[in-house]
């Protein structure tokens, strides 16, 4: 007699921040509990999940065409409506086209949704609060960064409150991991071989605050970089109005192994935009706060998000700027158009009229901001040209003798990569490289040794 064995599969899609994809990667370990196997290919699957962004309108919007268009491909499949836009939603969403409709707070309750699915329950909602912090699952799978590079959050939620900002409706306020489990995860993932760890949170900085006084993620950070093996840490997304300047010293002290990269979203620099955001800094206080990171650490490499069409943003409050990014110099800059986001202090600044024809003036100034900061990037390029460094490689170029990797200056999926030159590379390699040109946002270089 003949078995047939038949495995379940799953597939995430995974929308958003790179918060997000450390959640899909802790549900997709909670799957494999139950049994199902992770496919990437969504036909191949028993149920797809979509893990959803909901903290701007275009996010929204891409979330919900992203899961409309799984379920017109495969009308038969079980079709999970998960991540941040069904927790800010879930209990008003009208999407009866999903299996199920399942909150980012508790990811320790999918088995049940699981469960439920398989039992044939149709329109499972199940958006459960938080647990408590000691309990929740920091084991993962999977990883679905590159080779050797991966994410760690080390907090959920933020108490900045800025007044544009849905993240505390969607994730609430902050909750720091324990200290213990942080490290204990980041122990796991440099025996597990990787090389490069990505330290996320809403804002790195305010880890631990909800504990009480002090500088917890100074304390931290430096704990993590005495951590034994061969691997580097990077910093993403620091608050500027409370930017800890001991963070310096403990970078410069660090002897490489914490990347002197800086992801500090300033928003804007004019004082009365910022103040109505909630924010108290300015561009002369954020123009000093960089000039002290780069006088201790001639090296760094700061990035940037700035947000273009605030309320009580016109065109002088504009210029202002325009003035801070030419000051500032900044090495990377992303920019995005204000998104009116219900339920936020910002909402209700102006109508939506109002708000339609100053979003159309502001992406006019976002092409002449962008165009600015595009030729700042081009020329701090040029400064890595003649240089050595280390390269994490992502991938080879079928084909041909070159592969995509990142050096120090250049963060997973949102900088330029550096092209090199030369074979005998795979993914998840860490090579000496020498930078001899800059092509556009890239750098281009040749493989000097395999080095990890």
């Amino acid at each position: 007699m003949v078995y047939i064995s038949f495995v379940k599969k799953i597939y995430i899609e995974s929308l958003g921040c790179a918060k997000n994809q450390v959640d899909s990667e802790i549900l997709l370990s909670y799957a494999d509990d139950e049994g199902f196997e992770r496919t990437q290919v969504p036909q191949d699957a028993d149920i797809i999940v979509v893990n959803t962004c909901g903290f701007i309108e275009s996010a929204k919007t891409e979330s919900i065409n992203t899961f409309f268009s799984f379920r017109s491909a495969f009308p038969e499949k079980k079709i999970i409506f998960a991540g941040c836009l069904a927790q800010r939603y879930w209990g008003i969403l009208d999407l009866d086209e999903a299996d199920a409709i399942f909150g980012n707070h508790d990811l320790g309750a999918f088995p049940k949704v699981l469960k439920a699915i398989e039992k044939g329950n149709k329109q499972i909602v199940l958006a459960p609060e938080y647990p408590d912090p000691d309990s929740e699952r920091d084991e993962r799978k999977y990883n679905l960064s590159f080779p050797r590079s991966a994410f760690l959050k080390i907090s959920e939620g933020c108490n900045h409150r800025c007044n544009y900002c849905a993240i505390p409706i969607i994730r609430g306020g902050l909750r720091s991991r324990p200290f213990d489990a942080v490290m204990n995860e980041a122990r796991r993932l440099v025996k597990s071989g990787i090389y490069e760890i990505n330290i996320i949170a809403q804002d790195l900085g305010a880890y631990g605050t909800d504990w009480g006084e002090g500088e917890r993620f100074c304390d931290l950070i430096e704990s993590l970089s005495k951590i034994e093996g061969a691997f580097v840490l990077r910093m993403l997304y620091i608050h500027p109005d409370t930017f800890p300047e001991k963070l310096i010293d403990i970078v410069k002290a660090s002897n490489g192994k914490i990347l002197p990269y800086f992801d500090i979203p300033f928003q804007h620099a004019d004082h009365k935009v910022l103040l109505g955001m909630k924010r108290t800094g300015s561009r002369e206080i954020y123009v000093d706060l960089i000039k002290k990171i780069r006088a201790s650490l001639p090296d760094a490499v700061i990035r940037s998000t700035l947000m273009l069409g605030f309320p009580g943003e016109g065109r002088e409050e504009f210029e202002e700027l325009l003035r801070f990014v030419k000051e500032a110099q900044l090495d990377w800059m992303g920019s995005f158009l204000y998104s009116r986001e219900e339920d936020t202090p910002a909402y209700l600044m102006r109508n939506q009229k109002e708000h339609n024809k100053a979003h159309k003036i502001a992406a006019k100034w976002q092409e002449e901001l962008e165009a600015v900061q595009s030729e700042i990037t081009s020329r701090r390029l040029l400064s890595f040209v003649g240089k050595k460094y280390l390269a994490l490689v992502e991938e080879n170029i079928e084909g041909e003798d070159l592969s995509i990797a990142r050096i120090y200056s250049q963060a997973p999926e949102v900088d330029g990569a550096t092209v090199i030159m030369g074979s005998d590379m795979k993914p998840g390699d860490v090579v000496e490289v020498g930078i001899r040109s800059v092509r556009g946002l890239d750098l281009e270089a040749i493989k000097i040794r395999n080095v990890l």
